[in-house]
């Protein structure tokens, strides 16, 4: 049995997780604020297994009260699940950063809770509540600052994946088709990072000849070569104390990974043309759109170099596998040209529905592109279907992802027949076995149970 503490301000959500967990069996405490939650644990004879605790708080927030908890001996090693009605990018990346067991959005099922605690239960002492968290995370708005942004259950999972990487210091190996987000993805962990008040230098390794990479990563003394005029530290050096990005290392020439890969070991680079040993403390991001483990069988690519860089993977998911991103991402860079052209602009339904119709193989990339340039483009403030008439003349269209029957309905309706069929022909699949459906619908099953709820599926 476990000693569980749940904190939530809302008495009916409060209320029914309560009532869940006593009847799994468990012993449960309620806090209806952050101070109060804190007041509880400091003064409590039994320590807690593990903790709910909602985002959204009278006073301090979810946010502030983990934080505070990570501060204390007691609370380092508290397994948290933090709750919250709405995900983003920020509260997720947060939560996990700080050392969250798990993130999840309500209302949470029966079942999904039971695997949770048997989870938290499982690993406790050793689990992922008690990493590192020796900086502090602001959840309030940075402005310009890159973000992560998608609401689709795929991207929820790498905001989480990069909440915990920022955490510790190893290497991060980011992986995903042209355009999916990746030198975003890495900024966005350089900020959520102990190192965010230091550099974050990027270098595109495919975009240097070959002949200057070397001198572009480590640097080179006056006279090295033909041409330098004078010392020049390199993208190690401009980056120490913070985040180094080799974005596109699939196509780092063969003689420079192995000089790679001694830098890497050895944490000290030597400029061209000097025999000056200089030592570098970085954090790598390596990233690529190729398949670097079939360089490897190929030749093309050293396995211990891969070894050294893929400590930490995280896939970024293609725009056609985050449907549900779509129209939020269209949305904010629509957002983002309306301000700069100081006007209203605004997506019509048809033209909604040729945004989720299109196949985007430039992933988000290509869909900020189209966006911006109907935006440019457009007569009126609103952006019409025809507006993004140049999408349906590419030649790599493809087939719609969606039926021309969806494309006639209103977006909700769309939106709820489309996940019906899937989730019925998951289960299918599945033979009604539902974790394994939730996995083969990319989801978790407590978001799975939500939805058969809300759809009302048998």
């Amino acid at each position: 049995m476990a000693h569980i503490l749940v904190v939530d301000d809302d008495n009916g959500f409060r209320e029914g997780l309560v009532e869940t967990l006593v009847d799994l069996g468990h012993s449960v405490d309620e806090a209806r604020s952050g101070e109060q939650a804190l007041e509880m644990l400091e003064s409590t004879g039994a320590p807690f297994t593990c903790m709910f605790l909602d985002f959204r708080l009278p006073g301090i927030d979810g946010l502030a009260v983990l934080d505070a908890l990570r501060k204390t001996a007691q609370g380092q090693a508290l397994p948290v699940v933090m709750l919250t009605g709405f995900a983003s990018s920020d509260n997720t990346i947060g939560a996990m950063t700080l050392g969250a067991f798990d993130h999840l959005t309500k209302p949470v099922g029966r079942q999904a809770i039971q695997a949770l605690l048997a989870r938290i239960i499982a690993s406790t002492g050793t689990s992922e509540a008690a990493a590192n968290t020796s900086h502090p995370f602001s959840a309030e708005s940075a402005g310009a600052r890159p973000r992560l942004l998608g609401v689709s259950e795929t991207l929820r999972e790498v905001q989480k994946q990069i909440g915990r990487a920022a955490s510790s210091e190893a290497t991060v190996l980011l992986t995903g088709e042209t355009g999916t987000g990746k030198e975003v993805a890495a900024r966005v962990l350089h900020d959520a990072s102990r190192r965010s008040g230091k550099p974050f230098v990027a270098v595109n390794c495919a975009a240097i000849p070959a002949e200057l990479l070397e001198s572009e990563l480590f640097g080179h003394v006056k006279g090295a070569f033909t041409g330098a005029t004078e010392d020049r530290p390199g993208c190690f050096a401009t980056a120490d104390g913070g985040t180094l990005l080799l974005d596109e290392i699939g196509d780092m020439p063969l003689p420079m990974q192995a000089k790679l890969l001694r830098v890497i070991q050895e944490r000290q680079i030597t400029p061209l043309g000097s025999n000056r040993v200089i030592p570098v403390d970085i954090r790598l991001v390596a990233a690529t759109h190729r398949n670097l483990q079939t360089m490897v069988e190929a030749g093309e690519f050293r396995e211990d170099l891969l070894y050294r860089l893929n400590i930490i993977p995280i896939a970024l998911p293609p725009l056609r596998e985050r449907l549900a991103d779509i129209l939020p991402l269209a949305e904010h860079f629509l957002a983002e040209v309306a301000k700069a052209r100081s006007r209203e602009l605004r997506l019509s339904l048809p033209a909604q529905h040729l945004l989720v119709g299109y196949a985007w193989p430039g992933n988000v990339r290509e869909l900020r592109n189209a966006v911006e340039r109907a935006g440019a483009l457009a007569p009126g403030a609103m952006i019409t279907a025809e507006d993004l008439g140049f999408l349906n003349g590419k030649p790599d269209l493809g087939e719609p992802l969606v039926g021309t029957g969806l494309l006639e309905m209103t977006l909700p309706d769309a939106v709820e027949t489309l996940e019906r069929a899937l989730i019925c022909h998951a289960l299918t699949l599945a033979s009604n076995n539902r974790a394994d459906a939730a996995r083969r619908l990319g989801i978790s099953r407590q978001t799975l149970y939500a939805k058969l709820a809300a759809l009302k599926i048998e």
